[in-house]
């Protein structure tokens, strides 16, 4: 039974991944617009994503456990390249690459900067997350943030949860899903609530 819970959840959270940020997508495309969503926070996501996928990868861990980060960095840069041209700064892209690129191959380099960044990593999603409510609570919008992509994450939090725990048991891991999982929850709800808000004013 529990090896089924364990499919269930390691093939469910994949399903997830794979349209996780397809509707936020779709949400920009059709407003041609990024209103709404914050450049620093997909910025610092897409660090934190890096981060996971090296830490995993250097120490072998089951590669069910943690498949979904290259779908979900590639959705990140996608959503990055569409902020940026929507904003008009599509130019920055090359330093972007640069410096991701650079920070991939540095991180490795000696076994204490992966264990520290790692452990520094959950600091880093975090921020993402607050640097999205605070630009959620300056412009009182929500804009074309997508509800469903949230939604999406906040699963992918729990099942990684349940996952951690039965596999690897990495406390390092299992703290950053469950910051993630509480600071998605509070971003859906802010994005609710100013969409309800929109609503009523129109």
């Amino acid at each position: 039974m529990g090896s089924l819970l364990l499919d269930v959840a390691n093939g469910s959270t994949l399903l997830a991944c794979l349209v996780l940020k397809l509707p936020q997508g779709l949400a920009l495309l059709a407003a041609k617009s990024a209103r709404g969503v914050s450049l620093e926070s997909l910025l610092l996501e897409l660090a934190g994503f890096l981060v996971c996928l090296r830490y995993m990868n250097y120490y072998s861990y089951p590669l069910p456990t943690y498949v979904e980060y290259p779908i979900i960095i590639v959705q990140d840069i996608i959503l990055l390249l569409f902020v940026l041209h929507y904003n008009g700064k599509l130019k920055h892209a090359l330093p972007y690459t640069a410096i991701f690129a650079s920070g991939w191959y540095m991180l490795t380099l000696q076994k204490w900067i992966l264990d520290l960044t790692m452990n520094l990593s959950t600091l880093i999603s975090a921020a993402s997350k607050l640097v999205q409510l605070r630009y959620l609570w300056q412009t009182k919008d929500s804009g074309q943030v997508s509800a469903t992509t949230w939604g999406l994450a906040i699963y992918t939090c729990a099942t990684r949860i349940y996952t951690t725990l039965v596999t690897t048991n990495d406390a390092t891991v299992l703290i950053r899903f469950i910051v993630m999982l509480a600071l998605n929850t509070w971003v859906l709800a802010t994005v609710l609530y100013y969409r309800k808000t929109t609503k009523k004013t129109d």
